[in-house]
């Protein structure tokens, strides 16, 4: 006896309407599905059917039909299959998108390099400037799928279309049943959230839902973390670091030495990131406003540039207190302009 289409098409409405009931399903309940077209008799005999070949199952006298392991395999590896298809797809395309926007920010580097010494003779102060990264990245889909008895698979889609594949070791048997509430779940959860919403409350009633699987749960937490976080290693450009020593109140031994460390290990920096003005890309830091302790006798402009697709990186200026904040400010302006033009001549 073969699985034609009509089979087909009865077994997954039986396994969609008991995941979403959890309740046996009758031939009245699939005759109502209008795609289908069929007497409430001839779905009777191809649910007979189904039940000889093993895909579904009678769990008592006069009762409705629950799906068998074997019917839940089939549900994976024939009705997800084409949603796992299109990831491929969508993958592929992504990578291509990537590989071509990674060669992209190859070229800009040498720019930005150059950005930061031209800033920095141009305006007798301190520069920087990061490499763009992306911003805001949310989740699109989620996708659980069992490889063997001891690894499943997940993949987890950003909105800018970043795909990340992760293999998740368990710990204990997960059925079919378990992996398709579990994606539901996680997608009915999740999607459309960035790391920042995904708070203490949705993780708890993520991990309510999950039972006994929330040891599972908190693995593909850390895989969407990966996925949605900054895709590439950010890099920060700093130049005119000896231009502090022309002002003499920068100029102190011990406050030039915490300066120049700063703008060579240039870890703390990264608290200048992303700190730009919603509407002007520009934000001013006089003093004590400054997020880096070291430049608390300092004056630090940055300006937020934006690429494509979410991209941002920031150029910054410092300098000090007595800085001609108007040359710096529209100086910022014009490059944030000249920068994005550049950037498109490369496409």
């Amino acid at each position: 006896m073969e699985l034609n289409e009509r089979k087909e098409k009865i077994l997954n409405a039986v396994i969609k309407n008991y995941l979403e009931t959890g309740e046996p399903v009758g031939s009245r309940t699939i005759s109502k599905y209008t795609d289908l077209n069929l007497s409430s008799a001839t779905i009777r005999n191809e649910m007979s059917d189904l039940e000889e070949m093993g895909y579904i199952v009678q769990p008592h006298t006069s009762a409705g039909r629950i799906p068998t392991d074997k019917g839940y395999r089939f549900y994976v590896d024939n009705i997800l299959k084409e949603k796992m298809s299109e990831l491929d797809d969508r993958e592929k395309r992504v990578t291509e998108k990537e590989d071509l926007l990674l060669e992209k920010v190859d070229k800009v580097e040498n720019l930005l390099q150059n950005m930061a010494k031209v800033l920095a003779n141009n305006t007798n102060y301190a520069t920087m400037v990061s490499t763009p990264k992306s911003q805001g990245n949310k989740i699109k889909f989620i996708q659980l799928s069992v490889l063997d008895e001891q690894q499943l698979l997940c993949t987890v889609v950003s909105d800018k279309n970043h795909v990340v594949n992760k293999i998740l070791k368990m710990q204990q048997d997960v059925t079919q049943e378990m992996m398709v509430r579990l994606n539901v779940a996680l997608n009915t959860a999740l999607a459309g959230l960035s790391l920042e919403e995904i708070n203490l409350g949705v993780i708890s009633a993520l991990t309510s839902q999950a039972g006994e699987l929330e040891g599972l749960v908190n693995e593909v937490l850390k895989a969407i973390t990966e996925a949605i976080s900054t895709e590439s290693q950010m890099k920060i450009y700093t130049s005119g670091a000896t231009n502090i020593f022309k002002y003499p109140e920068l100029s102190d031994k011990e406050r030039a030495s915490q300066l120049l460390t700063t703008l060579e290990e240039k870890s703390q920096l990264t608290e200048l990131i992303n700190e730009g003005d919603d509407e002007t890309g520009i934000q001013v830091y006089i003093g004590s406003e400054s997020p880096v302790q070291s430049m608390k006798d300092c004056s630090v402009v940055t300006a937020t540039y934006e690429l494509e697709d979410g991209f941002k990186g920031t150029i910054g200026i410092i300098g000090p207190k007595r800085m001609d904040y108007d040359k710096v400010v529209e100086t910022l302006r014009n490059v944030k302009e000249q920068l994005s033009e550049s950037y498109k001549k490369k496409d």
